[in-house]
């Protein structure tokens, strides 16, 4: 079921669930947080569709707050000459049942000044008593935790992926550091850490002389994983950012240099990779890249720090500026 609530207010739209929940039964408790999407007008979709497929596994209220960039960055774009000013305005949809997977969505589209306080857009609206955590699928702070949703969340999802400068966005991330983010490109690294594990857990335990991560120049997740390998084994990392021509993205291969020879994965379709070790048959495993909505219910299962993914931003990404030798010189 979905109610259109247009031109109101938080307070209309609290009695609105009020009376949802009375007529037809759809009911807060069991609820486990709030996830609030602070994301740009018109771009709400996708990330309310990876919101309802978690919520199969994660019952939570979701709370869009679906702003203007110019809103969300602080930075006023003068109005062509001529253009009336927005006036402030909020249009607000309830989502739930069939319309809403597991969860509630309240959709929430701000105008004019009405987009200015996000924060209090959202607060009458969150449950009571249960954790809140934020995403930003599009566009992110400069200080996740120092801006106005942040401050109210447990946890505090971003995408660096998305940015227009990922590997930059990386670099921020790093600097602005608190403990409770994380970012989906470090997310997306599971099953390659996974399975390097697995590998280095197997004899003949010797220890990495090398490291080389190849990846596709706008992967965050290709930097992440270098500082991770480098940290976790205190080996010098090369970084080798293939152009746009290589034809795909994301990670492309790992290789980790042994006294026995090379332990070499290398994905080149989309879903299955090629495992080499020396005196072992070649592997084809699967290895496929991960969905939104897997990233987004990975995180969720966890509201404490991600304390490992805190190690590598700030200390394993420093030591890959450092050692790391990257393709043209550039940094990833």
């Amino acid at each position: 079921m979905i109610v259109d609530l247009p031109n109101t207010t938080t307070s209309a739209i609290s009695k609105a669930l009020v009376s949802i929940r009375e007529e037809g039964g759809a009911v807060a408790l069991g609820r486990v947080l709030t996830l609030v999407i602070s994301t740009v007008l018109g771009e709400e979709e996708e990330a309310i569709e990876a919101a309802n497929d978690a919520s199969r596994e994660h019952p939570m209220r979701v709370i869009v707050v679906s702003v203007g960039p110019d809103a969300r960055t602080g930075v006023a774009t003068a109005a062509p000459a001529g253009a009336e000013i927005q006036d402030a305005r909020l249009d607000a949809q309830i989502r739930v049942g069939g319309d809403a997977g597991a969860s509630e969505v309240i959709v929430l589209r701000a105008y004019g000044e009405a987009a200015s306080d996000e924060e209090g857009l959202v607060t009458s609206l969150l449950l009571p008593d249960a954790p809140v955590v934020v995403w930003w699928p599009h566009v992110t702070p400069e200080n996740p935790s120092e801006s106005p949703l942040g401050r109210i969340a447990q946890r505090r999802i971003t995408d660096s992926a998305t940015a227009k400068d990922p590997n930059s966005a990386i670099e921020r991330l790093s600097s602005n550091y608190r403990p409770g983010d994380t970012d989906f490109a470090w997310t997306r690294l599971t099953l390659w850490r996974a399975q390097l594990a697995a590998v280095l857990d197997q004899p003949p335990y010797e220890p990495v002389t090398a490291i080389q991560v190849e990846g596709a120049a706008q992967s965050p997740s290709t930097e992440l994983l270098a500082a991770w390998l480098g940290l976790q084994l205190d080996a010098p990392v090369t970084l080798d950012l293939a152009g746009p021509g290589h034809g795909s993205s994301g990670i492309h291969k790992v290789v980790l240099h042994r006294t026995s020879g090379e332990v070499r994965l290398e994905r080149n379709t989309p879903t299955v990779a090629t495992l080499e070790q020396p005196g072992q048959p070649t592997h084809d495993i699967s290895l496929p890249r991960r969905s939104l909505r897997d990233c987004l219910a990975e995180e969720l299962r966890r509201l404490d720090p991600d304390e490992l993914f805190g190690e590598v931003v700030q200390k394993g990404v420093t030591l890959l500026g450092r050692r790391a030798t990257t393709d043209g010189g550039d940094r990833a």
